[in-house]
């Protein structure tokens, strides 16, 4: 290969680097934007006991608060529940759900 071969590879090389790194930057500042709307709703639908008992819940099992907000913040937009929601209303849907807990069992073959 001739050494202007070698630049325009380079160079080519150098602007797919530059894209990827544009298109990362701009699916971060989404995510970023999605998350404070998000926030956002949670402030409107939920009193600021049942936020805190949720951000402390969130340190045990952050995928199950996630599905929960989810869930909250789509039964809020159809009307589906009384906003705002209060930490004993919280309490008492949690413990509900807690009951709903599948049983995992290990059969040895």
């Amino acid at each position: 290969m001739s050494d202007e071969e070698l630049e325009a590879l380079r160079r080519k090389r150098l602007l797919e680097l530059q894209r990827r790194l544009l298109e990362e930057e701009r699916r971060a500042q989404i995510q970023q934007e999605l998350e404070a709307q998000r926030r956002l709703v949670l402030q409107r639908i939920l009193t600021p006991e049942a936020r805190r008992r949720l951000t402390t819940l969130r340190m045990v099992k952050p995928e199950f608060v996630t599905q929960l907000e989810n869930q909250l913040i789509q039964l809020a937009q159809r009307g589906a529940i009384k906003i705002p929601i209060t930490d004993e209303q919280l309490k008492r849907l949690l413990s509900k759900l807690s009951t709903y807990k599948r049983e995992v069992r290990i059969r040895r073959i």
